[in-house]
């Protein structure tokens, strides 16, 4: 393969090295568990020496790296969650892949990593799901190809410093719904997510690790994730594991406030400009769960859900807070997050127009 350096020529030559036989006839498109079944291609590309080079597409297979990688044991490791979507004329189109690579690029820098530019990202991309483009289900408005982009620090060397060396790519899976069901939460009043000043906002890997026992524990007393809470006084909702979080309390919504513990929703992004369309002031605001508990009690507790790219909009119908649990609306009866719902749905699958320009043709 022939080594192209990346420069602000914005040549990108992506050489590509395609399977000799694809395995989507393997795949049972009605039976799609989330993340277990890998397309046939996948994107690789090596910075060194404060370059972007040899930018490649090849067949999907493990990697082969020394144990001695920065990543391995400093966790220099960051990672991005998007979805491309065919609509009914077989056409493909990623959902609001800028605002993704921006949140990337984001992380990189909280983490002393290399930025990637845009028309490389762009370039990547939809060269790789062009090539696996069969792989897209099609079966229900849920499905899509789910695209994992990730970079993660190479420099072999046991020391504690930012890599110099870093390997990004871009894998892809095909999936439908990410929970089968609506989904019960605990609140966290032992274990902290995040503080201000740390990397709450990124997509580190090291977030996600440090959540592992917690969900553990959350799911072994029956419920299916952790609505993080701040760390100095356990009142304030940060987010959920997987999503951030909304509240509908008399008419009002309500979502934490972007305060650097939190991640930057892309779906949160566009949940609140549906809103606004439908002339609803979305509160992003400090909102303690004192305030949810009274609103529950007198009736005022309208609804309450997730966010994000794996679970689109997830209902929340229960959550433990202490000795309190709150039994939510079935979700039958949740009138703003069901339309809220099946519209961003339609968008993606170009049933709804576009007015936003979210979606970005392949």
């Amino acid at each position: 393969m022939r080594t192209q350096a990346l420069n602000n020529t914005n040549l990108y030559d992506i050489q590509i090295e395609r399977i000799a036989q694809s395995r989507v006839a393997e795949i049972d498109f009605n039976n799609i568990q989330f993340g277990k079944y890998f397309t046939d291609h996948m994107f690789c590309c090596e910075y060194e020496e404060g370059q972007w080079v040899r930018p490649v597409i090849i067949p999907y297979r493990k990697l082969e790296l020394s144990p001695s990688i920065s990543a391995l044991h400093y966790g220099q490791a960051i990672f991005e969650g998007m979805k491309a979507y065919k609509d009914q004329h077989n056409m493909v189109s990623i959902f609001r892949p800028i605002q993704h690579l921006d949140r990337f690029n984001k992380s990189a820098a909280r983490m002393a990593m290399p930025e990637i530019p845009h028309d490389l990202f762009l370039s990547a991309m939809t060269t790789l799901i062009d090539l696996d483009r069969s792989w897209i289900p099609t079966n229900n408005p849920d499905d899509s190809l789910y695209l994992r982009p990730l970079m993660f620090a190479t420099d072999e060397q046991i020391g504690v410093k930012p890599s110099e060396k870093f390997l990004f790519m871009i894998f892809c899976s095909p999936v439908s719904t990410y929970y089968s069901k609506p989904i019960k939460v605990m609140l966290s009043d032992q274990y902290v997510r995040a503080f201000p000043g740390g990397v709450g906002y990124a997509k580190a890997a090291g977030n996600y690790a440090a959540t592992m026992l917690p969900l553990k524990e959350a799911r072994d007393a029956g419920f299916d994730q952790l609505l993080w809470m701040d760390g100095v006084e356990f009142k304030f909702a940060q987010e959920i594991g997987t999503m951030n979080i909304f509240f509908v309390i008399d008419n009002q919504v309500i979502t934490p406030i972007l305060d650097g513990t939190i991640l930057d929703g892309i779906t949160r992004r566009s949940i609140i400009e549906l809103l606004n369309d439908k002339a609803y002031h979305v509160q992003e605001r400090r909102i303690g769960m004192d305030e949810v508990v009274q609103a529950y009690y007198n009736g005022k507790l309208e609804d309450v859900f997730g966010t994000g790219t794996a679970a689109t909009i997830a209902h929340i119908v229960e959550m433990q807070y202490g000795k309190e649990l709150l039994v939510l609306a079935p979700v039958h009866e949740r009138k703003l997050s069901n339309e809220l719902k099946t519209e961003l749905a339609e968008i993606k699958i170009g049933i709804r127009p576009d007015k936003h320009s979210w979606m970005y043709k392949v």
